[in-house]
């Protein structure tokens, strides 16, 4: 799955989100809810329309600047991928990424499956759904994962080693064709031999190591780092890839859920702590995209993704909030079992391939002052998110 594939699975996750969720619009339960409904026909949907659009653009600039600063950020010194501000700008994030699974999103899940709105005679409270679908999310990122970076291994160095091979044939037929041009010279002028023979092995041991340099070349430019870090990128690029997914699952949820709202005292401080949520997350994205060291393509592509999920969510809550009813049971299910899913995939994102890996970095593991500073920061960034959960 190369960037334009997995912009495209991307599209089609969301597609199949807003899908599932515009059914789930309707009001279905006879009647739950229907307190908040009156309500909401009494508040101010003027102010709320007018609270919905400054969210709209909010959120888009908030998530396109956390995205941005660290793929823009490969231009400073400080804030390369090796650097010591690139770790400790890490760490904050996937500690906002971890808060976000399991502070917002995965307690939001069991309270949407064990609502007293949904069928008294179902399932959904004699079984832990929300925990199930965190821990299968959980799993199949891990599937995904793994079985991804292998694949992408296993390609890489088949083409490399295509490469490698088409090189070696092309040196061997360059070094037959200037041993019979030397043979021809040296023909045509015995007395000079011995300068000729000279010339010609030089220039066909020139032309052998210029095949072997462009089968490194190719290899180099397949992977996008250098060749000796190509698995690293490889596996940076399967992180983030999988990490837009998790983000995009519950960032188009959001977005229809804050567009659907009707009551401006609860959009207030959505549009402040969302906006937050946004940058943070970003930050947490932008990171493993300048480490997965895609071509500019890929990483307008994903950038453009990401900013533009939960706007468009709003923008889908807005033109459905005649007919949304978030108690009804459709809607409680879909999105409770989302969000479940969301959680487990940023909780096992941010535990397993962003903090373990830092964390257990040799050049963090060699320096005492990074160390603490890494583990500052991620609880700094998990601390922060936490407490906008008391907002949003």
């Amino acid at each position: 799955m190369r960037p334009p594939c997995a912009a495209l699975v991307l599209a089609a996750v969301a597609a199949l989100l807003l899908l599932l969720l515009a059914p789930a619009a309707r009001a279905d339960d006879g009647g739950c809810g229907a307190d908040g409904a009156a309500a909401a026909r009494g508040g101010d949907l003027a102010r709320a329309r007018a609270l919905k659009i400054a969210a709209f653009f909010s959120i888009l600039v908030c998530g396109a600047l956390g995205c941005c600063l660290p793929v823009l950020g490969r231009r400073v010194p400080a804030l390369r991928a090796d650097g010591d501000v690139f770790f400790l700008v890490k760490a904050f994030a996937a500690g906002v990424i971890l808060a976000t699974g399991i502070i917002h999103i995965l307690p939001d899940a069991f309270e949407k499956l064990t609502s007293e709105c949904l069928p008294a005679g179902g399932p959904w409270k004699d079984f832990p759904f929300a925990g199930f679908g965190a821990m299968v999310g959980a799993i199949g990122t891990l599937v995904v994962d793994t079985v991804a970076t292998g694949y992408f291994t296993r390609l890489h160095f088949k083409d490399s080693a295509a490469a490698a091979a088409t090189a070696a044939v092309s040196a061997a037929v360059v070094g037959d064709d200037v041993e019979k041009q030397q043979q021809q010279a040296t023909a045509a002028a015995p007395h000079a031999g011995g300068s000729d023979d000279h010339e010609g092995h030089v220039h066909m041991h020139t032309h052998a190591t210029h095949g072997h340099a462009h089968g490194s070349t190719a290899l180099v430019a397949a992977v996008g780092g250098g060749e000796g870090d190509k698995e690293h990128a490889l596996r940076h690029r399967v992180i983030a890839q999988v990490l837009e997914l998790g983000i995009v699952v519950h960032s188009v949820i959001i977005g229809i859920s804050l567009g659907a709202s009707k009551d401006p005292s609860t959009i207030k401080p959505l549009v402040v702590a969302l906006s937050f949520h946004q940058m943070f997350e970003g930050m947490g994205l932008g990171g493993c995209i300048v480490q997965a060291k895609f071509k500019l393509r890929s990483i307008v592509t994903m950038v453009l993704f990401f900013c533009l999920t939960t706007p468009v969510g709003i923008l889908v809550g807005i033109g459905i909030s005649s007919v949304y009813n978030e108690d009804s049971s459709t809607a409680l299910v879909v999105e409770g079992i989302l969000n479940s899913v969301a959680a487990g995939i940023l909780i096992y994102m941010a535990l397993v391939d962003l903090l373990a890996e830092d964390f257990m970095n040799p050049k963090v593991q060699s320096r005492g002052k990074l160390q603490l500073g890494i583990n500052v920061s991620m609880l700094v960034g998990a601390g922060l998110m936490s407490m906008l959960a008391k907002w949003a």
